[in-house]
């Protein structure tokens, strides 16, 4: 590979609905003068790969290298870049462009993820209809105001999970206004829940952990958890009622019917969905009316959301489990997403 002159870009990506990832190469678009390219050391697998992988959100373009928890060193940069240099580790989440202008009404107030001009990293078209490609690659190109900083405590690989799972889980926390001795809850402890446990534990909650087993309970508490439930039992559910101020589901749950989670809230409680069903799912709205119950969504964190879940991840020393694997054994990774034996995110390294 040399330097500033990676092209084609050599990398892994899906040809068909739930086929295996393979080797393939593409040409990058031309670098612009406010572009960087980040030869690749680190890229995180999200549950997002898999369901673009599948086409499980609507059609996929393939072939599509996905991936965007990356990680990597600058190796050439456009000619109007001045905050970043060359060599520097940087990251790369799951959105590479937006317009950012003042009279962009999402752009004007933080929310760059909705803007109409947006580009997510992978499976996406930037305006001059090329195709954007991610992160299961030796390197990417994108805009420098999507290229951010990793702080020099952080170790790259511990990173790359950061730039996607742990801004989902922060962002909606600050704009919700979750407060020291809130009562949080966390639905799923995998890998957007256990870095949930992490940040509301360091912003000073009572959190508690719910899953559909006892397996993960010790884990829990040392994440962060001062309670743990399991969904299972009829004696904890009891524990639930009422509970709780926030809840974040950061997994799919195993039934369609969300009404189970209005019942631990307490009033004007808030319900906050993370993770993004292919199925539709039911909810009976007296369960919100009667109890003043809000449910809402948060998509990822726009570039000062990143920034800061960053900046307090290095100040609360907030660090995710991974489990490491060459880029070449990517295959490995989706199907031990798949299968949900990952303790609780899987990093490939090139």
């Amino acid at each position: 590979m040399v330097e500033g002159k990676i092209s084609p870009i050599h990398g892994w990506a899906a040809m068909k609905a739930e086929g295996p990832v393979e080797p393939w190469s593409y040409v990058p678009r031309p670098l612009g003068p406010n572009d960087v390219e980040i030869q690749i050391q680190f890229c995180g697998i999200c549950g997002s790969d898999l369901h673009t992988i599948d086409s499980g959100w609507g059609p996929t373009t393939y072939p599509a290298i996905v991936g965007h928890e990356i990680i990597g060193k600058v190796i050439t940069k456009g000619e109007k870049v001045s905050n970043l240099d060359i060599g520097q580790t940087v990251g790369v989440g799951a959105q590479v462009f937006a317009c950012l202008q003042k009279d962009c009404k999402a752009c004007s107030i933080d929310m760059d993820p909705h803007c109409p001009k947006g580009v997510f990293t992978y499976n996406a078209k930037y305006s001059d209809g090329e195709n954007a490609q991610g992160g299961y690659a030796e390197a990417v190109r994108v805009d420098a105001n999507y290229v951010i900083p990793i702080p020099s405590n952080i170790e790259p690989q511990y990173a790359a999970s950061l730039m996607c799972a742990g801004v989902t889980v922060f962002t909606p926390m600050i704009h919700n206004g979750v407060k020291k001795g809130d009562r949080v809850g966390v639905v799923g402890i995998g890998g957007l829940g256990h870095l949930a446990l992490q940040y509301a534990r360091a912003l000073g909650c009572e959190v508690t952990a719910f899953s559909s087993s006892d397996n993960k309970k010790e884990e829990c508490f040392k994440l962060g958890a001062t309670r743990f439930i399991n969904i299972k039992k009829e004696d904890d559910l009891a524990k639930a009622e009422k509970s709780l101020d926030h809840l974040f589901i950061t997994s799919n749950a195993r039934s369609n019917d969300y009404t189970q989670f209005s019942r631990w809230m307490d009033l004007r409680g808030k319900i906050c969905l993370l993770a993004l069903p292919e199925n539709k799912i039911e909810l009976n709205p007296g369960s919100l009316i009667l109890g003043s119950v809000y449910f809402g969504g948060s998509l990822i964190g726009g570039i000062n959301d990143l920034k800061s879940a960053l900046e307090f991840a290095s100040k609360h020393n907030i660090k995710p489990v991974i489990e490491k694997l060459p880029m070449e054994k990517v295959n490995e990774g989706i199907q031990r997403v798949r299968d949900g034996k990952v303790r609780y995110r899987v990093v490939l390294e090139n």
